[in-house]
């Protein structure tokens, strides 16, 4: 099945690991150039160069942090003077720290909103003017169950990522007319080194093993495992495409089923 994605300019943040990484090698593999960023020059510069090699696309890519609102316009910028367009944009940030309410701290929640929220925003405000020019777009936010059914411990992503699907909705309203589609992706409990690090705090506020945590969230799971990064990247790549022309301002939920409203 064409996706109609061939040639096509895609910017993938947080694109060293996990969900991110598994986007830029979906939409490569699509024929599509992608520039990338994250933290870890050396990951990424892994990444970068697995899929020059093996989808013989263009690759551009930069490491800084995501909160550092300078160096994200100046990568979007530097982006669009490479490429001489930007067709889709993949926003994407690490959860903030597993904690209970009255633990967390003033820091913590200015931190949190700056990471996944603000940052969000921030790639959309760049890169907008240039799918405006072409009538064409596609914004893709990665966010979490979370933003439909809050998590114990989470209390952060529970109230900050919920935002991402106000600036969604609020985008897809504003920028349809301009051929600029936004959606977000939730993933549910994805094996990722992110869940690593919320099984080792389970283990440690509750005396089970880590092994005991992540069969707890594999009990929640209609599917009865943990999704792959590979299975949310192809969530992303189908909103990216011409296949997905008449979807918009929508949270798509990759999580087994784990989600039990309606």
């Amino acid at each position: 099945m064409d996706s109609g994605l061939k040639g096509r300019v895609a910017l993938v943040a947080g694109s060293s690991q996990g969900l991110g990484r598994a986007a830029a090698f979906a939409l490569a593999a699509e024929g599509v150039h992608v520039a990338l960023c994250a933290r870890n020059a050396s990951a990424l510069e892994q990444v970068g160069s697995g899929i020059r090699s093996r989808f013989g696309v263009q690759v551009h890519h930069e490491n800084f942090d995501v909160r550092d609102t300078t160096a994200l316009k100046r990568f979007v910028e530097n982006a669009g003077q490479i490429f001489g367009r930007i067709d889709i944009c993949v926003t994407n940030a690490g959860g903030p720290p597993a904690k209970p309410f009255l633990a967390t701290t003033e820091e913590e929640w200015d931190d949190a909103f700056v990471l996944n929220l603000r940052s969000a925003a921030a790639f959309s405000r760049a890169v907008i003017p240039f799918m405006q020019r072409e009538k064409w777009g596609r914004i893709i936010m990665i966010s979490s169950i979370t933003v439909r059914q809050p998590q114990p411990q989470l209390v952060l992503s529970n109230a900050v990522r919920a935002g991402v699907m106000g600036l969604v909705r609020s985008l897809a309203n504003e920028f349809g007319k301009d051929g600029i589609l936004v959606n977000n992706v939730a993933p549910g409990y994805t094996a990722t080194d992110r869940l690593l690090e919320l099984a080792a705090h389970g283990a440690a506020i509750s005396g089970r093993s880590e092994k005991e945590i992540e069969q707890g969230w594999i009990d929640q799971i209609p599917l009865g495992r943990l999704g792959k990064p590979e299975e949310l990247a192809d969530a992303i790549v189908w909103l990216a495409s011409d296949r997905a022309s008449f979807v918009t301002g929508q949270t798509i939920l990759v999580d087994g089923g784990m989600y039990k409203g309606l």
